[in-house]
């Protein structure tokens, strides 16, 4: 039942209010009697010495006992609500006008007494003879004689036949009222601030659907929540914002998921048949030599070993690009840049490829090159780049055409282009150019890679705050540029 939010919230309110109203129950009875006390002490606070000067108490400089008796015995009918004593200046009770099976006291304390002649604060409270403990509003006065004060009378304003009727009042249909009364208001303020509560929660339980919404389609659909409450809204609103974006975010991230799980196990299935043709292609000429060597000529052999050898290689060349490209996804392999001048870099790879470029009778070139800053570059990293953009302008260039190298400077760094003119690449085939096994329609077999050359240029560029790209037109070239910061 409290597992919501809103439960909890209604128990909290009704915890509060009921201890409001218990609170104030108190605090109203404390100072309503203390309000009484207060009134009945000023209101009478002249009482006992307006008995003794109206009432002839005093008579020949003596208490007149008769005539106290008299006021006793008048004021019982009169003024039931009043009990009067006679005090000697020890505070004694001398005589009373109670009952004196119900007197419990005989002497009262004259501290509250002298406060009282010296005008202090109201109320002040004194003992009451029919009590052992209990203390209440009185009025005293000193009756004078003709030497010195004989005594005090002492007057409780709030005698036990007042305290019975009190009693028989709280009762009554007024207080009962107002009792209901603050039941009432206590009760609408629960109501209210249930309905308030209810309005605050709507938004929270609103989000919490979306989020068992979004929990339940296995994180793949997700009802925005600020299309149902736009604007920059408060805390809650913020909340689902938050919850909104992070939401996509776990989204895309999924999707991407799948994407690289799809990846992984197409990479998978690439690696096993690259692997497998020339593990098949060196398993078989090595079981041929074994088992036909005496029938076979030197020349046979010799050609057999050297086709066995090849295979070797590019099982070789293979592995150790997959382990360059896990350890470059991994960031194994981080960068240690240094300026350098990419120019002479670029100058120093042609070089390596002047050979091959003469023996597939293809023309390698580079443009001018123009004043250019130093960059900011692994030159290891970078010449690996270099020769692996080279090395696949060669493998897909015709004989007779040409694979061009410029350079230039634009706003962040230097730009390296690397152009050929094969057949090109359609367009649907370039954003998939730079994942790993990739190979554009139509396009031609090197033997030397297994389509990781450009994933491992790609890579590495990242690696050092480049970007490359890449541009192509069918029927005319391919043009592959990459951009390393400047010094």
């Amino acid at each position: 039942m409290l597992r919501t939010l809103y439960a909890r919230l209604a128990l909290a309110l009704v915890l509060l209010l009921g201890a409001v109203g218990l609170l104030y129950g108190l605090i109203s009875g404390y100072t309503t009697h203390h309000y009484m006390q207060e009134l009945s002490q000023r209101f009478n606070r002249n009482l006992a010495r307006n008995l003794v000067a109206d009432r002839n108490l005093v008579a020949q400089g003596r208490i007149d006992r008769d005539a106290l008796k008299e006021t006793f015995q008048q004021y019982m009918v009169i003024n039931p609500s009043i009990e009067i004593y006679l005090l000697d200046l020890e505070g004694t009770l001398l005589a009373y006008s109670a009952d004196p099976g119900k007197v419990k006291r005989r002497r009262v304390s004259l501290a509250p007494i002298r406060a009282f002649l010296r005008g202090e604060g109201f109320p002040l409270l004194g003992d009451d003879p029919r009590s052992h403990d209990r203390r209440k509003a009185f009025s005293v006065t000193p009756v004078p004689t003709a030497e010195a004060p004989e005594g005090y009378l002492y007057v409780v304003l709030r005698g036990e036949e007042f305290e019975a009727l009190d009693r028989v009042v709280r009762d009554s249909y007024l207080l009962r009222l107002s009792g209901w009364a603050v039941a009432a208001s206590l009760v609408f303020g629960l109501l209210a601030g249930l309905l308030a509560f209810r309005l605050l929660t709507r938004r929270l339980h609103r989000l919490a659907a979306i989020m068992d919404g979004f929990h339940a389609s296995g994180f793949t659909r997700h009802l925005p929540y600020a299309s149902l409450s736009p604007g920059p809204g408060d805390e809650i609103d913020r909340l689902g914002v938050t919850f909104d974006q992070m939401a996509r975010r776990i989204r895309d991230q999924l999707q991407e998921l799948g994407r690289k799980d799809a990846l992984r196990r197409e990479l998978v299935a690439h690696v096993s048949h690259d692997l497998r043709t020339p593990l098949a292609g060196l398993r078989g000429y090595l079981e041929t030599l074994k088992l036909h060597a005496h029938r076979l000529e030197p020349a046979e052999r010799a050609e057999y070993l050297e086709i066995a050898l090849a295979q070797s290689e590019r099982l070789s060349r293979l592995v150790d690009e997959l382990f360059e490209l896990a350890r470059l996804d991994a960031e194994e392999t981080r960068p240690d840049p240094e300026p350098c001048n990419l120019a002479e870099l670029v100058q120093d790879v042609l070089q390596k490829f002047r050979l091959a470029a003469e023996q597939a009778r293809v023309g390698l070139l580079m443009a001018g090159v123009p004043p250019l800053p130093l960059v900011l570059a692994d030159i290891a990293l970078t010449e690996r780049v270099l020769e692996n953009l080279i090395e696949n302008a060669l493998g897909h260039t015709p004989p007779g055409g040409t694979v061009q190298l410029a350079l230039e400077a634009n706003g962040t760094g230097t730009r390296v282009r690397v152009c050929d003119t094969g057949p090109g690449i359609p367009g649907h085939a370039l954003p998939h150019l730079f994942e790993p096994f990739y190979r554009a329609p139509g396009a031609r077999r090197s033997g030397r890679h297994a389509g990781l050359g450009l994933a491992i240029a790609r890579r590495i560029v990242e690696l050092q705050g480049g970007r490359i790209e890449v541009r192509s037109v069918p029927g005319e070239g391919t043009c592959f540029s990459f951009t390393l910061p400047g010094h």
